[in-house]
C-alpha cells in the first residue's frame, strides 16, 4: 500500500476575516487531491468519462486544529481504507510539517452518468484501489 500526497497551495481567498482557512475549503482541498490521484485511472475522452465516473456519496470531516493562511502548502494525504464491488472509502489527513488540521473520509461510488446508476469497478480500477488500500 502507498498513499497519495498532494501539496495543496493555500489561497488568500480561502481565509476568513480571522485569517484562518474556512472549514468549507477543506472539502475543496480533498477534492483537488482526489482528482489528481484519480488522473492515473480516469479516462480522458468524454464518452468513457461519463460511463466510468465516480461520485462522492458521503463525507465525514474531523477538524483537529485551525489552519491559518500562509505561503506554504499543506499536505493532503489520501489512501483507501475499504472497497467493495462498486464503492470504496478514501481517508485523508491534511497536515503541515508539525500539525494535523483535518482527518476525513469520503465514500466514493463508481457511477455511470449516462444511465444515472452505480456501476461495478473495472479490473483496472480495482487494481488502482488495491494499490492505495491500507491494510
Amino acid at each position: 500500500m502507498h498513499q497519495y500526497t498532494y501539496a495543496c497551495p493555500l489561497r488568500w481567498s480561502d481565509a476568513d476575516a480571522y485569517g484562518h482557512i474556512n472549514n468549507a475549503q477543506f472539502l475543496s482541498y480533498m477534492e483537488e487531491a482526489r482528482t489528481r490521484m484519480f488522473q492515473e485511472i480516469v479516462t480522458t475522452h468524454e464518452e468513457g468519462h461519463r460511463s466510468n465516473a465516480f461520485v462522492v456519496s458521503r463525507t465525514i470531516i474531523d477538524y483537529r486544529a485551525p489552519l491559518f493562511y500562509g505561503p506554504e502548502p499543506v499536505d493532503v494525504h489520501v489512501w483507501v481504507t475499504r472497497a467493495s464491488a462498486a464503492t470504496f472509502e478514501l481517508a485523508y489527513e491534511i497536515r503541515g510539517a508539525e500539525q494535523m488540521y483535518v482527518e476525513a473520509t469520503t465514500k466514493i461510488v463508481a457511477y455511470n452518468l449516462d444511465t444515472g446508476a452505480p456501476r461495478r469497478l473495472s479490473e483496472t480500477e480495482r487494481a488502482f484501489v488495491a494499490l492505495y488500500t491500507k491494510h
